[in-house]
């Protein structure tokens, strides 16, 4: 999924690629983190290839998915996304198109964002929310025009937004006869997630109808011809990413989803990465995981997410509105009680759960609800949640790691500048 802007427990094992394997299940952005025992895990169209390229398959969100190649470690992939090109399966997220005359204003009604100012093929960050103003979950909204939305929601909550859309887009309808919306999932389709600084290059190579991906800047989309063999395929790409680096995202045709990834993956400045080296990029980059640092109890202004809410979206009886507008506006005005931070801890990392309390350590301030040691910058860092007042950078804390007081201190993210092209 495109990042427009910016539970591992304290005591969890550590495996060979460096990422717990209670943690795999909840690593990449916006996925549940269980896995029925009776239920077996779905398939992207690029599981085959994965197992001949060696990768270590795991349970993840519902489906099987790569945590690492070969003998290649999490560090090892991690760095070679910063310093040249990395491609993920991104497949398991679920790709949706609604079309028709109040497409635009269906999704308003859904979200907080800003989608009349949107120009047509460019996206945004935003949130799907429930009557509380909590988050049902993150989204990434392409407009094509006022008719025409691209949206890509996450693999782990496919169960509850399509519930939820189903539901409101019932009520829509009805309530608009001759201006439904027609929606779709893009089901069977292949989504890879191209990142890092040769990304550009290594994509231009296969551009078949000599669209310039200068042109394309961070936030913007196009379909492009992709060459595939003797065959010129019509795809959808997206500069952005999950990463914090220059990428693209790439919806993949059915048919030529194993093809083209093979094509990209054959450029010698291309390695495929998995799920584990995608945690610790996300996590440097400062970016939210769904099931971890959002739930439906927390809000876009206390994830730190308030400037996916638009200015015209804010206004007392602006329409159409948007589910917990209430609450949303109570907290922009006065502050909410909570908000997600950065931090830097000395010692060991803190990972998901571990409490962080005051500089005394007799006050319990918040809680971390993600934690790596940074490949990238050789520092623990984490985000979590502060109570409001604690939160501005450079506060002093203390954090409970294995029962033991940790000093850290309240930074700012990204912990590792973005390398967008703007």
């Amino acid at each position: 999924m495109i990042a427009l802007r910016p539970v591992l427990r304290c005591s969890r094992g550590v495996t060979s690629a460096g990422v717990s394997r209670q943690g795999v299940l909840g690593l990449s952005r916006g996925f549940a983190t269980s896995l029925r025992v009776s239920e077996e895990p779905l398939k992207t169209p690029l599981y085959d290839f994965h197992v001949q390229h060696k990768a270590k398959m795991v349970p993840f969100a519902g489906w099987s998915m790569p945590l690492s190649y070969g003998d290649v470690g999490q560090i090892t992939a991690h760095k070679h996304v910063r310093a040249s090109a990395g491609l993920f399966d991104v497949s398991h997220m679920l790709q949706h198109n609604f079309t028709g005359a109040s497409a635009q204003d269906f999704l308003l009604s859904l979200c907080p964002s800003s989608l009349a100012s949107l120009k047509p093929f460019t996206s945004t960050l935003s949130v799907l929310l429930n009557d509380q103003g909590g988050i049902i979950d993150d989204t990434i909204i392409t407009k094509h025009s006022d008719e025409a939305f691209y949206v890509v929601t996450n693999a782990g909550r496919a169960k509850e937004d399509k519930e939820h859309i189903s539901r409101e887009l019932e009520k829509w309808n009805s309530a608009h006869p001759g201006q439904e919306v027609k929606w779709e999932t893009l089901d069977g389709y292949g989504l890879v997630a191209l990142q890092g600084p040769k990304s550009s290059d290594v994509l231009q190579g296969l551009i078949a109808d000599g669209t310039d991906l200068n042109a394309v800047k961070f936030g913007q989309s196009a379909f492009v011809e992709i060459r595939d063999g003797d065959s010129k395929v019509r795809c959808h790409i997206a500069r952005g990413g999950y990463t914090g680096e220059d990428g693209f995202e790439i919806s993949l045709p059915p048919s030529n989803a194993v093809s083209i990834t093979n094509a990209l993956t054959t450029h010698p400045e291309v390695e495929l990465i998995g799920l584990g080296a995608r945690d610790s990029l996300r996590l440097e980059a400062g970016m939210c995981l769904y099931g971890h640092d959002l739930d439906e109890s927390v809000s876009p202004v206390e994830a730190g997410l308030s400037w996916v809410i638009g200015k015209d979206r804010r206004a007392e009886g602006s329409e159409p509105s948007f589910p917990g507008k209430s609450r949303i506006l109570s907290e922009l005005a006065s502050g909410p009680s909570r908000r997600r931070v950065g931090f830097e801890i000395t010692g060991s990392p803190a990972r998901e759960g571990c409490k962080v309390f005051d500089s005394t350590g007799s006050t319990q301030l918040g809680v971390i609800t993600s934690g790596i040691p940074s490949p990238t910058t050789g520092k623990n860092i984490a985000m979590g949640y502060i109570a409001n007042g604690s939160h501005k950078k450079g506060t002093a804390v203390m954090i409970e790691v294995r029962k033991k007081m940790r000093e850290a201190v309240v930074t700012p993210m990204p912990f590792v500048p973005s390398k967008y092209f703007k």
